[in-house]
């Protein structure tokens, strides 16, 4: 199978639990921006579990030869420039990436691999600004509150006129607020316990009070493996599927401070600062499709993700020392 993002946070630990089931998996990624070091340091990690091409799938005559070459039967693409905030100042590296790279990945498959499956990541973001929940695949998504998540819901709908004009068979996945070992040091859970351990300033925005559906690397993971080895469609006549992966509670930004300060044993030096725009104030997922089609059930115990990332962070000099070179 093909995978792209393989030395991205989440499709690092794919590619690493697809290989440790014995799957063949080929990984793109261009070890470009952001965090280049640190997707090294992943890539490194893996060693020789999967078979590694470097390629930028923004390129289409590159993405065409490798997709030719592999004959996959499955692609699961996980490339993208990820963030909302980013967004805001490389629009269009967040246009290239996510819109023209899904594109090009959808004319690959079509042309040289029409019977495969794919499987992508999309994001709750589409979801837009919501101030209650659970949100559920089938509610609105045309108000989109960034950059970023208006790239997501495109590639939503491009995916969908493709399954519609070709019939090929495709899986989205809304991921939401994903944290876990070897993840991005610009999102909360990295970056708070770091600068906590370090005695450095943590920014709270608006006190702490956006909620977020913070959702386990494993149960992202999960969902992926569940996927690939069950094709999913024998009872849905339209090949497009959506599904949400979230962990299913939602919880304040000011209470992940205070899950990371008692598992690093030390208090947080705050600095308040008014929320940036494109930030949505709450995000709570509910995952019942993921559920009833795959028999997975994620995990809401945030407190006890954040205990296994603190101490995975106290221990990885090599991940530290790859983001703070950057």
């Amino acid at each position: 199978m093909l995978l792209t993002g393989a030395a991205g946070f989440i499709g690092f630990h794919v590619a690493a639990g697809l290989a440790a089931r014995g799957h063949e998996v080929t990984g793109i990624d261009h070890l470009g921006e952001p965090h280049p070091r640190l997707k090294q340091a992943r890539l490194d990690a893996l060693g020789s579990s999967i078979r590694f091409t470097r390629g930028d799938v923004t390129d289409p005559e590159r993405v065409a030869g490798i997709v030719r070459e592999a004959a996959p039967a499955i692609v699961v693409h996980l490339a993208a420039r990820a963030g909302v905030r980013d967004s805001l100042s490389a629009p269009f590296a967040y246009l290239k990436a996510n819109e023209f790279g899904h594109l090009c990945v959808l004319e690959a498959m079509r042309r040289h691999a029409p019977g495969a499956r794919l499987i992508y990541a999309s994001s709750s973001a589409v979801y837009g600004v919501r101030h209650d929940g659970p949100f559920r695949e089938e509610d609105r998504a045309d108000e989109p509150a960034s950059l970023y998540a208006a790239t997501k819901r495109a590639n939503e709908l491009a995916s969908a006129a493709y399954a519609r004009l070709f019939g090929l068979r495709q899986i989205g996945l809304r991921l939401f607020t994903v944290y876990g070992e070897w993840g991005r040091p610009d999102m909360a859970v990295w970056s708070f316990a770091d600068a906590v351990l370090n005695g450095r300033e943590v920014t709270l925005y608006d006190g702490g009070a956006a909620r977020r559906d913070f959702t386990d690397i494993s149960d992202v993971v999960a969902a992926v493996i569940a996927m690939v080895e069950r094709s999913g469609f024998d009872h849905h006549e339209f090949p497009h599927r959506i599904y949400n992966v979230c962990g299913g509670a939602s919880t304040s930004v000011a209470e992940l401070l205070g899950m990371i300060e008692r598992a690093c044993g030390r208090r947080a030096v705050v600095r308040e600062r008014p929320s940036p725009p494109g930030d949505t104030p709450f995000t709570a997922g509910d995952s019942g499709r993921l559920r009833a089609d795959y028999g997975i059930t994620t995990s809401p115990d945030v407190a006890g993700g954040v205990e296994r990332f603190v101490a995975w962070l106290r221990n990885s000099p090599e991940a530290m020392r790859s983001a703070r070179d950057e």
